[in-house]
């Protein structure tokens, strides 16, 4: 039997994030050998991973970065709100926070990133193991400006960049970096506020447009209006509905009555260059995901039951 000497567990622990005795352990089956041993750990993680992977993840943190012109906005979540105060996971999404800006937005490739010698997605299996929770990388997305800022806002962030919804706002313009950045934080501000769906009405869904557009006929028919009177009232009806839902037709929640539209067109003006509000992200953490309601007095009495 090879000798499992202190720096090799040293070694092990190093390259695979793995506790003492699992990588004492690994090493004295794989007979001294480092890479068999990091091959088991790395089974026993995924094999740890997958009898948690059924288990529903809704809590965890949204991380967003920003690099000159680009920036980006990512959501991993795990099963408990305790997880994202612990410091290696905080260090785990920042981390993957910035291999985000340069994989677009696909998860697949940012799960193939490196990070730190491994992948992303192995990583965080490993991180699975270590914590005891299912984990997952859920969704990624950039935004870039040829010139100008990607502004970013984290509301009630746990640190700088990490929080429960991350913001980011496209702004293109020669203007001045700092009025960029004071303009882009109030943009982000209302975004992470007033939840817009859309930047304009061309970026309406047409399908949900049509949808909304017959449930506003039949809603005016049903208050006894003619059918010609209907489809008047519609159209009032539908403006009202773009401003709920089209950034730049909203209203701005910090005066509460200039359209967004409106007040970039001002800080054009007041830098002394027009700006143009070319996007923007929003990323809500757990939005969408259906949680499972639990019975915790229940759970406690059947762990005291044995």
């Amino acid at each position: 039997m090879a000798d499992i000497t202190a720096s090799m567990v040293k070694e092990l622990r190093e390259k695979s994030g793995a506790g003492m005795m699992d990588a004492k352990k690994a090493l004295t089956e794989a007979g001294g050998d480092i890479d068999a041993a990091m091959e088991e750990l790395r089974k026993k993680g995924m094999a740890k991973a997958d009898k948690k992977s059924s288990r529903t993840a809704a809590e965890g943190l949204v991380a967003v970065v920003t690099k000159g012109t680009k920036g980006a906005v990512i959501e991993v979540n795990a099963e408990t709100d305790f997880v994202s105060r612990n410091e290696e996971f905080q260090a785990f999404v920042e981390g993957v926070a910035q291999k985000a800006l340069d994989a677009g937005d696909s998860v697949e490739d940012l799960g193939a990133a490196d990070l730190n010698g491994k992948s992303v997605k192995d990583s965080l299996t490993g991180l699975i193991a270590t914590i005891g929770e299912n984990m997952n990388l859920r969704r990624c997305q950039n935004l870039e400006v040829s010139k100008g800022a990607v502004v970013p806002y984290v509301h009630g962030a746990l640190k700088d960049g990490l929080g429960k919804i991350g913001v980011l706002v496209a702004l293109e313009s020669d203007a001045d970096e700092a009025a960029l950045q004071a303009i882009g934080k109030q943009v982000a501000m209302h975004v992470a506020a007033a939840f817009p769906k859309y930047l304009n009405r061309d970026d309406v869904d047409a399908a949900e447009m049509e949808r909304e557009r017959k449930f506003l006929i039949e809603q005016a028919k049903a208050e006894g209006k003619p059918e010609e009177i209907a489809e008047k009232m519609v159209e009032g009806r539908m403006r009202k509905y773009y401003e709920e839902v089209c950034l730049l037709e909203q209203i701005f929640v910090i005066d509460g009555e200039t359209k967004i539209s409106k007040v970039i067109e001002n800080a054009g003006t007041e830098a002394g260059s027009p700006v143009e509000l070319k996007g923007f992200v929003r990323f809500q953490l757990g939005e969408g995901i259906e949680k499972e309601e639990e019975d915790f007095a229940a759970e406690v009495a059947a762990v005291a039951g044995g």
